[in-house]
């Protein structure tokens, strides 16, 4: 039987394998990326932070009580760009710029087709730059070539010790 659990960052976590973390603001689009996720049968722990803000308190700790730990780094990210609080191009800046996270596999994964979006996500460091489909069918597809990619083939670096 699949499973996804989805965790919402509230700076409490119980989690023993390296999640996805998912960054999206719109509550549609988080369902049906789920959706997606479990039809393709990746059984992946997901992460959602629904800002920028909650993002990057997840990756560093911050804004998190004292007594939480720094969570388990994910084993890919998905960003979307248009984000409250800190909007995605900022989270993906500060995501390069740390040692402890600079060689996460970051996904953009948004709606915006925007030529600049696509060259600042690039020069910024982007793994990928993927433009959210509309029709649910082809986010599916969307979501189990990413899938297949990035948490099949795709062979990653190990972190620094410090970022485990």
């Amino acid at each position: 039987m699949l499973l996804v659990t989805t965790t919402h960052y509230n700076g409490v976590r119980q989690m023993t394998m390296r999640p996805i973390l998912l960054i999206e603001d719109n509550p549609d689009d988080e369902v049906l990326t789920l959706r997606a996720l479990r039809k393709n049968n990746i059984t992946s722990e997901v992460t959602v932070a629904h800002d920028g803000v909650e993002a990057l308190g997840y990756l560093f700790g911050t804004g998190a009580p004292t007594d939480v730990e720094t969570c388990t780094m994910p084993r890919l990210v998905l960003l979307d760009l248009k984000l409250p609080k800190v909007d995605g191009l900022e989270v993906l800046r500060r995501i390069r710029k740390d040692e402890r996270t600079k060689l996460l596999p970051v996904v953009v994964f948004t709606s915006s087709n925007e030529e600049q979006d696509i060259i600042d996500c690039h020069l910024l460091g982007a793994n990928s730059y993927i433009r959210k489909p509309v029709d649910f069918n082809q986010l599916s597809e969307a979501i189990r070539l990413i899938g297949t990619y990035w948490l099949t083939l795709n062979i990653t670096p190990k972190l620094p010790p410090s970022a485990k």
